[in-house]
């Protein structure tokens, strides 16, 4: 039976636990619980279509094996001094890590919401993942709206404002997608969020959707179809708003 590092590679194309929870080795203990919760959120069983539930259970679990060696500061030692797991020792594969899960982590609230987005925007996190975005995306604009958190087609003027400065200090590449990007293009996304945000609206009214319980409604209902754009958007929003609850044979890393 392959060992937990051997599986973090066949799961995440990774046998380094940090990056699989997208960490750094120093992170502290509150950054640990938080890169689990991000990563986790977004491979939830209950996340996915019924054709991925089975890579994303066994994802979900092998994150909550990956969360106990590393908020456990003897097991995180023995790995940050050698790169070896104990996979004997390790707590039992068959746990049921949603109930864990759901102990460490309360659901959001419609507050905490409002309270991330005034915080988080013009915020340097938000810089941060700008320029992230900006760089994966090859300065596909699309993808940068699509990938920073609470961006909205009203952003794009704001964010090319701040991408150009950055350019012109020569702090990220000029990216063709980005600085030769046509009218018609432009054009298009703005059509297409338009039409998302209508087809979201009309969605919420369908289904009498208002106040918190309804805000949860609409993110499970985006996540089954997994069609809608707005899927992705809700589900980076709680992977950032949702607050920790407080909770009262050795395998060689390949480096």
């Amino acid at each position: 039976m392959p060992g937990l590092l051997d599986t973090c590679k066949d799961l995440f194309g990774s046998d380094d636990l940090y990056e699989i929870l997208g960490i750094k080795k120093e992170s502290s203990q509150k950054e640990v619980k938080k890169g689990y919760h991000k990563v986790s959120l977004k491979v939830h069983p209950d996340r996915v279509s019924a054709k991925n539930k089975e890579e994303a259970t066994k994802k979900f679990q092998i994150l909550g094996r990956v969360y106990s060696i590393l908020s456990d500061e003897n097991k995180r030692g023995v790995y940050d001094e050698t790169g070896e797991v104990d996979d004997e020792s390790d707590i039992p594969q068959d746990r049921d890590w949603s109930d864990y899960w759901r102990l460490l982590f309360k659901k959001v609230s419609v507050d905490d919401i409002k309270t991330f987005e005034k915080d988080y925007k013009d915020s340097p996190e938000e810089l941060n993942d700008l320029k992230s975005a900006y760089l994966d995306s090859e300065g596909n604009m699309d993808e940068i709206i699509d990938s920073v958190l609470c961006a909205t087609i009203d952003d794009e003027a704001r964010f090319t404002k701040i991408l150009k400065g950055l350019i012109k200090k020569k702090e990220i590449p000029d990216f063709p997608a980005f600085s030769k990007e046509g009218k018609t293009k432009k054009s298009e996304r703005k059509r297409k969020h338009q039409a998302e945000a209508e087809e979201a609206e009309l969605e919420a009214k369908k289904l009498g959707l208002n106040g918190e319980s309804s805000l949860q409604a609409l993110i499970q209902k985006k996540q089954q179809s997994r069609e809608a754009a707005a899927e992705d958007f809700f589900s980076q929003l709680e992977a950032k708003y949702s607050k920790p609850q407080k909770a009262g044979s050795k395998r060689k890393a390949k480096k």
